[in-house]
């Protein structure tokens, strides 16, 4: 089955070699130079990951995450032609995945490329129903469908923010370092990522109507990381 990935960025020298290299594994690639003709392809194609920049003219990269935070949940890397921790901090919770700084190595995009890819394929894998639920407090996640209830009420996550919320309740009582969940979740090293994890459990919070001075599910266990209480 061929992986279809979106490719958004207005300079047509890096847009060309991003396809270039994700061409060379294999990729389907759709690489767009303005934001009209991406969006036009994002609702007419089945997509499996999107590669944005930050800076179109228009229409810029925030928006067009928006929009297909809308309908759809497959991943999102943004590229960023700026060091601010604010444009990162942005694009996760607006439902980014992942952000990379121009300038990049391809090899290094490529490879966060096929990260996501492989987390997002495994949590579509069929496996053994009852192994694939979990289910407590009112919260129900299934791993199968990704689908993610709250008291009924369907939450739309991410595929990190699912990744992550099963993580923790999968370690129910267990509190789970921020090295352990960046490594289970990103499947890469712990590279002072701790901004990273904390706007995606910040994300994840607000999406339950939770808090963090008073939490119902996600615990902050200051210095140490995160937990889940059963």
């Amino acid at each position: 089955m061929s992986i279809n990935i979106l490719v958004i960025d207005d300079e047509k020298e890096i847009a060309d070699l991003i396809e270039v290299y994700l061409k060379n594994e294999n990729y389907n690639v759709f690489t767009f130079y303005t934001a009209k003709e991406a969006l036009h392809c994002i609702e007419t194609e089945k997509l499996d990951l999107a590669i944005l920049d930050i800076m179109i003219p228009e229409v810029d990269g925030f928006t067009i995450l928006r929009k297909i935070r809308e309908k759809f949940n497959f991943p999102v890397i943004m590229l960023t032609a700026k060091e601010e921790e604010i444009d990162k901090i942005n694009g996760l919770s607006l439902g980014a995945d992942d952000y990379i700084t121009k300038p990049f190595r391809p090899l290094e995009l490529v490879a966060r490329v096929k990260a996501q890819i492989r987390r997002f394929t495994k949590y579509n894998q069929d496996t053994k129903q009852n192994e694939n639920i979990i289910d407590f407090s009112g919260l129900i996640l299934d791993q199968s469908t990704r689908k993610v209830f709250l008291n009924e009420r369907p939450l739309s996550l991410t595929p990190t923010e699912f990744s992550i919320l099963w993580y923790l309740s999968s370690n129910r009582g267990k509190v789970v370092s921020s090295e352990e969940l960046f490594q289970a979740v990103w499947g890469e090293k712990y590279f002072n990522s701790n901004n990273t994890v904390m706007v995606h459990i910040r994300h994840l919070r607000e999406k339950m109507n939770d808090s963090a001075e008073k939490p119902k599910f996600i615990k902050t266990v200051w210095g140490v990381g995160y937990t889940i209480e059963k």
